[in-house]
Formats: C-alpha cells, structure tokens, sequence
C-alpha cells in the first residue's frame, strides 16, 4: 500500500520567507500597540494637517468673529496633538519627523490614498474654498470644517473600537469630545446665517 503525505506544493523556501516577513512585520510593532493603533496617528496626522491648513485660511477672509474665534480654537487644540501623535510614532520607530505630512507619509500600505481618508478635503474642494470670502467663505469652511470633523471622529471611533494602546484611545476620545463640540457650534452657525 502507498500512502501519500499532504503537501500545499509550495516551495518551502517561499513558505519560509513568507513565514519570516510576516514574523518580521508583527515583531516591527511595539508591545502593547497594534496595527489599527499606529494607522489611527499616521492618518490623523495629516488629517489635523489640512485642518490647521483651512483655521489659517480664516484669517483676511472674513470679519465673522465667532468664525475667527473657532478657528484659532482649532489650531490651539490640533497643534499639541499632532506634536503628541508624531512624538508616540517616533518612540514607536514609525517615522522621522521630516516624513510628518500631507505629501511625505507613505499610506501604500494601507490600500487606500489620502483623498478616500474621511474627510479629507481634495484639492478641487480647496480651490473654491481659497477664492472665496465674507459670507461666502463663512458657509464653505464651516461645512467643509463639520465635513472635515466627521471623518476624523469616524477615525477615532475605529481607534477606540479596535486599538490597543491607552494613549491613543484616550486621544480619540479627546478628538471625538472636542470635535463633536466643535461640529454642534458650527452647525448652529450655519442654521443662524
């Protein structure tokens, strides 16, 4: 009688190379973060870079205080995050501060470009945004703002679901407390126009 042993017929320097990238990938995450944790910072970064982008666009393009005053709130609360995210992303061996922006980080990986991250506003969106002013202004930046803020509560909400790190969670929880305030003011500032 003639037994045959089971094989998947792959070469078993293949399967052993495979076996070591896959080991070699999960050791270059640290302990006690995982995959959807270092995602949630390389995406919000770039996330709170476009926002601190449209708050400086505010200014000489329109008188609206209340609109001047969000956006300077925007930038005082963005800013000291985005310092705390790419400070966790460094420490973790993730990136070198020169690669913290818009065009300079590498999301191939991901399988998905800046443009589908939520909320993210293109450069056709933008255009519009710039030329504009006054009252006009005031309406485009507020809606793409709560646009803007959505997508990155959607984020920190799949970090709170599904991260690991303490950190970063408590971060979603900020983002989503202080953005989900800052969607309701301008909503109303919408519905007082």
């Amino acid at each position: 009688m003639l037994i045959a042993g089971c094989s998947d017929g792959g070469d078993p320097a293949t399967t052993a190379t495979t076996q070591t990238s896959v080991s070699a990938a999960q050791s270059s995450i640290p302990q006690g973060v995982n995959a959807t944790d270092i995602e949630f910072l390389e995406w919000m970064y770039p996330h709170h870079v476009q926002a601190l982008d449209m708050a400086k666009m505010v200014e000489g393009r329109t008188d609206n205080a209340e609109l001047l005053a969000l956006a300077a709130q925007i930038e005082a609360a963005q800013g000291p995050e985005m310092a705390q995210m790419s400070g966790m992303l460094m420490k973790w061996g993730r990136l070198d501060s020169a690669s913290m922006s818009m065009e300079g980080m590498d999301h191939s990986g991901h399988g998905v470009g800046m443009a589908e991250m939520p909320g993210i506003m293109s450069g056709d969106d933008m255009t519009p945004l710039t030329n504009a002013s006054c009252a006009e202004f005031d309406k485009m930046w507020l809606t793409m703002m709560i646009e803007h803020h959505a997508g990155a509560i959607a984020m920190s909400e799949t970090e709170i679901a599904d991260g690991l790190d303490p950190a970063s969670e408590k971060m979603a929880e900020a983002i989503i407390a202080g953005q989900q305030a800052e969607i309701t003011q301008m909503e109303a500032m919408l519905a007082g126009r």
